[in-house]
């Protein structure tokens, strides 16, 4: 009986473990989409008013990878 027990528990405890792991990784995924957006913005305004042709393509690419990021842990 005890040995069932043990074994409940720990795979209770396992089943908690992989919702936590999927938690932390969304949340990992969410800083970091905010990051590159967050660098990406400001590249893209200045690109747009001071450099422009093919230095753009730095910033739409910081924020094609947040919204990647983002899309591909929904």
């Amino acid at each position: 009986m005890f040995e069932l027990l043990v074994f409940v528990l720990f795979v209770w405890l396992f089943v908690k473990a992989i919702g936590l792991t999927f938690r932390v990784t969304w949340g990992l995924a969410k800083v970091i989409a905010v990051i590159l957006f967050a660098l990406a913005v400001p590249a893209l305004f200045v690109c747009l008013l001071v450099i422009g042709g093919a230095a753009i393509l730095i910033p739409v690419a910081l924020v094609a990878a947040a919204f990647g990021i983002l899309k591909a842990c929904t």
